[in-house]
């Protein structure tokens, strides 16, 4: 027998379009329901017989399809729902300074020592000082936490004062991740258009235009006095000694933060762009006696859509384009399939902390009870006489559209539809200081508003239909999302 209760989704990132890796680590999908097929396709022919019979159907062509539908947890890097991002924006992430040992300890992170309080690591992005680095998954207790890098390097970055302790060989768990930075005390400040710095070099941390951080820690003396001056804000433009940004909220003023010592958190993000990358995806059912094992090749995301709808949890729809496929009764790890991730779903209302529009959040009198945002990459099939499969998938045209329903409290969105005025949305979902922020940069409303009264004692909701354009003054996309590993409230 074969329950949907006992049916595992797995993938793994293809190097090669439709060719699954040699010794492949399939990474466990979480999932609410999915519809993969692997068709072969047949034809009957047009021979003519006296009998009146026919001959055998002959196979001609075969492809993969399908979608996956699932509710929004934290896309760690590298998990399958990351790797579904990756595919649906045609780019890779671009993420912060990270070491990882990924499964085999001492491989990465190779030794932490009291002496010198050095973290020692093979090459990559480089830590700088006033980083603050996310310490996770060591085995001595105190080597966890997130520590200041108070001298930069690739290598040997040091952390004095974080009370990082020997461990010799570093746990298969161990982490480390630049979640944001620490300026010195009275040097970060609040200027009239973002942030300010005396000896902090914002042009060395790695930021860029289009990317939120969260300013302020939870420590009265890591924020700024002004409590409304700690908030999430997007970066419009850097320089050595001052952050531009825009999404500033009503009341945002200067503060010198004297005696502070600021903290500003944010994470990794990606934007639509020209860089396909595809999956191998194996349906496994496990109630089998010998369970069944179909594979997808090639699996290139065509959409992906997120829902966020009031009273819910955040769902997303994801449908594929594929190669190839097979059944067989092995699986294609031989090893021990990496389980799924554990990070908590995420819903509307308890963790929506804003839905934005042209910089303000959606409030009073036209608060929004749902939020959609779709990626559609319009893929085609290349098909070529001599093979049994798609030879290619190629992405056209990126389009990106979405939806929102408010209350119809006044004319401010809908007179935005008839003038056909460009605006900006923006979503952050928070849970477990962790937090994933949409941000679609340039939109326009094309469709719906008609605000009707349907019966009576029935709140009249405005819904509209968005349609995104290249940002090609800022951000250069249209579609940009943040993932923040860690900050503080």
């Amino acid at each position: 027998m074969s329950s949907s209760n006992r049916v595992r989704l797995s993938l793994v990132s293809e190097v090669t379009l439709g060719t699954t890796p040699v010794t492949p680590r399939m990474r466990t999908i979480r999932t609410t329901g999915e519809s993969l097929t692997y068709t072969p396709t047949f034809i009957q022919t047009a021979e003519i017989r006296s009998d009146r019979q026919v001959i055998d159907p002959i196979e001609s062509i075969s492809s993969a399809a399908g979608g996956i539908n699932f509710e929004l947890s934290y896309p760690d890097d590298a998990s399958p729902l990351s790797e579904i991002y990756k595919s649906a924006f045609y780019n890779p992430w671009v993420n912060t300074a990270t070491r990882f040992n990924d499964g085999t300890a001492a491989s990465v992170i190779t030794g932490v020592t009291t002496s010198g309080t050095v973290a020692t690591c093979l090459t990559g992005t480089a830590f700088v000082a006033s980083h603050l680095v996310q310490f996770s998954g060591f085995n001595v207790a105190g080597n966890n936490g997130v520590f200041t890098c108070t001298t930069g390097s690739a290598t040997v970055p040091a952390f004095v004062g974080s009370g990082i302790t020997d461990e010799a060989s570093p746990l298969a768990t161990a982490k480390m991740k630049v979640v944001g930075a620490v300026g010195g005390t009275t040097d970060i400040t609040a200027t009239a258009t973002g942030l300010g710095s005396g000896t902090l070099s914002f042009s060395t941390l790695g930021l860029a235009v289009g990317q939120w951080i969260k300013v302020g820690g939870t420590a009265s003396g890591t924020k700024f006095a002004t409590a409304v001056l700690n908030t999430w804000i997007r970066v419009t433009a850097i320089a050595t000694h001052a952050l531009t940004c825009d999404n500033l909220p009503a009341g945002w003023t200067t503060d010198a933060g004297t005696g502070q010592t600021i903290k500003l958190f944010w994470g990794d993000q990606i934007r639509n762009g020209t860089t396909q990358s595809s999956l191998t995806i194996e349906k496994s059912f496990l109630g089998q006696t010998a369970p069944t094992h179909l594979v997808y090749n090639g699996m290139v995301v065509n959409t992906l859509t997120q829902t966020i709808t009031s009273k819910a949890a955040v769902v997303g729809t994801v449908a594929f384009m594929g190669m190839g496929g097979s059944e067989s009764t092995t699986p294609l790890d031989a090893g021990t399939y990496d389980a799924a991730t554990t990070g908590k779903v995420m819903s509307a209302n308890a963790n929506v902390g804003r839905l934005a529009e042209n910089g303000s959040a959606l409030t009073s009198p036209n608060w929004a009870s749902s939020f959609e945002v779709s990626v559609a990459n319009n893929a085609m099939a290349l098909e070529a006489v001599d093979s049994m499969s798609p030879v290619s998938i190629e992405g056209m045209e990126c389009t990106v559209t979405g939806k929102v329903t408010t209350y119809f409290g006044d004319d401010t969105l809908l007179a935005k539809f008839y003038a056909g005025t460009a605006t900006s949305f923006s979503s952050r979902i928070t849970k477990n200081s962790q937090a994933i922020i949409y941000t679609l940069p340039r939109c326009t409303y094309t469709g719906g508003g008609q605000p009707q009264a349907t019966g009576k004692n029935v709140q009249v909701q405005l819904a509209l239909d968005i349609t995104c354009s290249a940002d090609d003054a800022l951000t250069k996309s249209q579609i940009l999302l943040d993932r923040v590993p860690y900050f503080e409230v």
